[in-house]
């Protein structure tokens, strides 16, 4: 991607939204983006405790280790989709981007998209000075050592793709206790608190959300963004489940 064309991808800060809003919003999103009526998009925000199923079903069940009513008692939800992967959390101090991208834009192929993803989350953890991975042959997402502390899920369909990555920022990591994370036993999970220690100073998660974006689209070949605030997030999610 050297032409020297400008490339700009619109994040939206939307805070913290319910996996089902979000889920909407995405949906929307595609069919927009396929249809031209809008850019290049990435979503930044976090969930309450929530519980996914990649689209590889009888796989992912059996890698969720507690019946679906002990989820609703710890207050998380289940959902299961249309993504790759296996079965993840999402919660509270975890940085989600959701990328609603054309692959023909931006000439990626699904391998090169992923790696732009792992890549980004790998800069964002040196930044902070912890040395990541991209995990070995069969282990999606990024690693420090043999704990994972980036998960990647996506759909791609007729060149365009949603969902996306987790990137840990602090979260509960007890959460993670309840399942297999992304499938892969006998490895563990960790955050970039937990990495770089209790007296290191972390910035606010906002920042590390924009860090995040900034290098994914830098990965990607966008030469700027543009942060669309979560001021705007009711317009953005009402409309979504309008129209769903």
């Amino acid at each position: 991607m050297s032409d020297g064309a400008r490339r700009v991808l619109e994040a939206w800060r939307l805070g913290v939204v319910k996996y089902g809003e979000a889920l909407q919003l995405q949906e929307r999103l595609v069919a927009d983006r396929k249809a031209g009526r809008v850019g290049d998009i990435v979503l930044s925000l976090q969930h309450p405790p929530t519980y996914t199923l990649g689209k590889r079903r009888e796989k992912a069940e059996r890698n969720l280790l507690v019946p679906e009513a002990e989820l609703r008692a710890l207050g998380a939800e289940l959902h299961r989709t249309e993504r790759g992967g296996d079965i993840t959390f999402h919660g509270p101090r975890q940085a989600v981007l959701y990328p609603v991208l054309s692959f023909r834009a931006l000439r990626l192929s699904a391998r090169r998209y992923v790696e732009g993803l792992e890549s980004a989350m790998i800069q964002v953890a040196a930044l902070h000075g912890v040395s990541a991975r991209p995990g070995d042959p069969g282990e999606t997402g990024v690693w420090v050592g043999d704990r994972k502390i980036g998960a990647i899920g996506v759909r791609i369909s007729s060149g365009f793709t949603w969902h996306g990555l987790a990137f840990n920022i602090d979260p509960d990591l007890g959460y993670f206790e309840h399942i297999v994370p992304c499938g892969i036993a006998g490895k563990g999970v960790t955050s970039l608190r937990r990495e770089v220690g209790d007296r290191v100073e972390l910035p606010a998660d906002g920042v590390i959300h924009d860090q995040l974006v900034r290098c994914l689209a830098t990965t990607l070949g966008f030469t700027d963004v543009e942060f669309k605030d979560d001021s705007e997030r009711g317009d953005l999610i009402g409309a979504a489940a309008t129209q769903s």
